[in-house]
C-alpha cells in the first residue's frame, strides 16, 4: 500500500516521540512491503515563532493533500504561564479539528498484562479493564463564542451543541459497542445543563436503531469516580469535547503512565493519530520521553487503512520491550534506555510479529467503513 503521510511534531517532546513513531512505520514498510511517503509541516508553539500563525496555511495544505497525519505534542510553557497571551499554541490544534472536521476523538483504554503492577490501582480493579472513549471534537465551549468584559473582570465561554454535532458522533460510538461488548455509557451533566439534556434526547432516539447496544447514563463527576473504583464496567464511553478532554487523560493513569496511550481524531475525509499525553516541555531534548502512545498511535493510523496484520506487529514489539524492561523512567524508575533506545529496539523487533498476543486496537470504529 501507499500512504502519504503528513507529520507534525509540534511542540516540547513531540518531534522526539513522533521520530519513534516514524521509525516503526519505516520498519513495517521493510517487513511488509509498503511505501509510505512522509511530509513533515510545523504546528503550535514552533509555528509561531516562524509564522507568528499557530497554524500556517501551508501547514493546513499538506494536511489536506496527505492520506493521514501522525501529530506529536502541543504547547510550551511561555504561553501557558502567560495568561494575557492573545494567541496560543493550541489554537492551531483545534483550528485543524475544524477545517478537518475532525469531529471525532478515539482513545482506547486497555493495559498491557507486564504492567499491571505500574498502575496506581490495585490489580484486582484493573485486571480486564477494555475500553474506549468517543469525544466529540469540534463542538462545546472549547468552541463557543468567548466574552470578556472591558475591565477584565467577567469572562465567559458558550458551550453550544446541534442535534447534528451529537448524532453523528452517536453513530460512530454506538457501532463500535455493537462489535464490541455491545454497552455505550453516555457522560454529561444533563441536571444542570441544557446541552446535556439535548445530548440524552438525541442519542436515546438514535439508541432505538441500535436495539443490540445496551445505553446508559452517567453524570460526569459519578463517571470520574466510577472509571476509578471499577473501569472494567464500561465498554464504550461517549461524551462531550469537555468531559471527553478530562475523562480521557484520567484514564490514562489507570495504566500508570500517560506515555502509554494512544488516540485518533477521525472525521468524513481526514483522520489524525496522536498519543495521549501533552508537550511535557520540562523534558524536552533529554530523551527520556515515553514513545510508546506515539508509536502506537501510528498501530491505530495501520488498523485506520485495514493494516491490521502490520498494526498488530507493533503491538507485539511493543509488549515485547515492556516484557524484557526496555522502557523509560515513567514505567522504570532504574531503566537506562533513552526515548530512541526504546524505539530503536520496538522498530527493530516489528519483523518478529508471529507471538500470540491478545492485545490489539482493533474493532473500536477506526475502519473507513465506519465513518459516516
Amino acid at each position: 500500500m501507499n500512504l502519504n503521510i503528513t507529520l507534525l511534531p509540534g511542540d516540547g517532546i513531540g518531534p522526539e516521540v513522533l521520530a519513534q513513531a516514524v521509525k516503526c512505520l519505516q520498519a513495517v514498510e521493510e517487513t511488509f512491503g509498503h511505501n509510505f511517503t512522509y511530509t513533515e509541516a510545523s504546528i503550535g508553539a514552533v509555528a509561531m515563532d516562524q509564522t507568528g500563525n499557530p497554524l500556517p496555511e501551508e501547514t493546513l495544505e499538506i494536511c489536506k493533500s496527505s492520506d493521514a497525519i501522525l501529530f506529536g505534542t502541543i504547547g510550551t510553557l511561555k504561553y501557558d504561564d502567560n495568561p494575557n497571551a492573545k494567541v496560543r499554541p493550541e489554537q492551531g490544534l483545534l483550528q485543524l479539528r475544524m477545517e478537518l472536521n475532525l469531529f471525532s476523538s478515539i482513545r482506547p483504554v486497555k493495559i498491557f498484562p507486564t504492567l499491571l503492577e505500574k498502575s496506581p490501582l490495585k490489580k484486582e480493579i484493573i485486571l480486564g479493564t477494555d475500553f474506549v472513549i468517543y469525544r466529540e471534537l469540534t463542538g462545546g465551549i472549547y468552541f463557543g463564542e468567548k466574552k470578556l468584559s472591558a475591565d477584565g473582570t467577567v469572562a465567559s465561554d458558550l458551550c453550544q451543541y446541534s442535534e447534528k454535532e451529537i448524532s453523528r458522533i452517536a453513530h460512530l460510538a454506538f457501532k463500535a459497542a455493537k462489535n464490541r461488548k455491545k454497552k455505550l455509557t453516555v457522560v454529561d451533566k444533563a441536571n444542570v445543563l441544557e446541552t446535556s439534556r439535548l445530548w440524552r434526547k438525541v442519542v436515546s432516539k438514535i439508541g432505538e436503531s441500535y436495539p443490540e447496544v445496551t445505553l446508559d447514563y452517567l453524570l460526569a463527576d459519578n463517571a470520574a469516580m466510577q472509571i476509578m473504583l471499577n473501569p472494567k464496567q464500561f465498554d464504550v464511553i461517549l461524551t462531550d469535547n469537555l468531559f471527553g478532554d478530562i475523562l480521557s487523560d484520567q484514564s490514562s493513569a489507570i495504566c500508570g503512565s500517560k506515555g502509554l496511550l494512544p488516540s485518533a481524531s477521525i472525521g468524513n475525509d481526514y483522520a489524525m493519530f496522536e498519543p495521549f499525553h501533552g508537550s511535557y516541555t520540562q523534558v524536552q531534548g533529554k530523551n527520556i520521553a515515553n514513545p510508546i502512545a506515539s508509536i502506537l498511535s501510528a498501530a491505530m493510523l495501520l488498523n485506520h487503512f485495514g493494516l491490521n496484520e502490520e498494526a498488530q506487529a507493533i503491538i507485539v514489539a511493543v509488549d515485547k520491550a515492556l516484557r524484557k524492561n526496555i522502557s523509560t523512567k515513567d514505567i522504570n524508575p532504574t531503566s537506562t534506555y533513552g526515548t530512541s533506545q526504546v524505539g530503536d529496539f520496538i522498530s527493530q523487533n516489528i519483523i518478529d510479529s508471529e507471538e500470540d498476543l491478545n492485545f490489539n486496537y482493533e474493532n473500536i470504529g477506526l475502519g473507513k467503513s465506519t465513518i459516516i
